[in-house]
């Protein structure tokens, strides 16, 4: 049922927070990330590069979450909490589940041979990526375009 408009689950209207086209400004650490997940010295070298731009949307209970390079395009579709398999950026085959902390923080748990997590938080215009993976912390941080 829905009021005036507004979802009966006034939650999923906040995480709309994550809506919208997201252009990566400062990136920490991620070349060791990518040593972390066993990626050779070329393939780091594009991806260190690369500016790649992240295009989020919700569609009722499922979030799409595309990440777009001159290198490479991604593209993952989940229902929050619902286990899913995906392709990594580093072509591994992992089990996905992605839970919401809060309202602007989503956390991304992918099991496969290297185990990683991806916790997402926005605040405004702000949208920061913290990838862990065998030990190693990498920040990206993206602007609202």
């Amino acid at each position: 049922a829905e009021y005036m408009g507004l979802p009966e689950n006034i939650f999923d209207l906040k995480m709309a927070a994550f809506v919208g086209k997201w252009k990566l400004v400062d990136s920490q650490n991620f070349d060791d990330f990518m040593k972390a997940l066993g990626v050779g010295r070329v393939l780091r070298t594009l991806g260190n590069a690369t500016k790649p731009s992240q295009e989020i949307s919700l569609d009722g209970d499922k979030m799409s979450i595309k990440t777009l390079s001159t290198v490479k395009k991604t593209e993952i579709v989940f229902k929050f909490g619902e286990e899913f398999e995906e392709i990594t950026a580093d072509d591994a085959k992992v089990k996905s589940i992605v839970t919401k902390e809060t309202e602007n923080k989503l956390v991304q748990t992918q099991t496969g041979d290297i185990n990683r997590k991806i916790i997402r938080e926005v605040a405004g215009d702000d949208y920061i990526m913290t990838l862990v993976a065998n030990g190693v912390t990498a920040t990206r941080k993206y602007k609202r375009e």
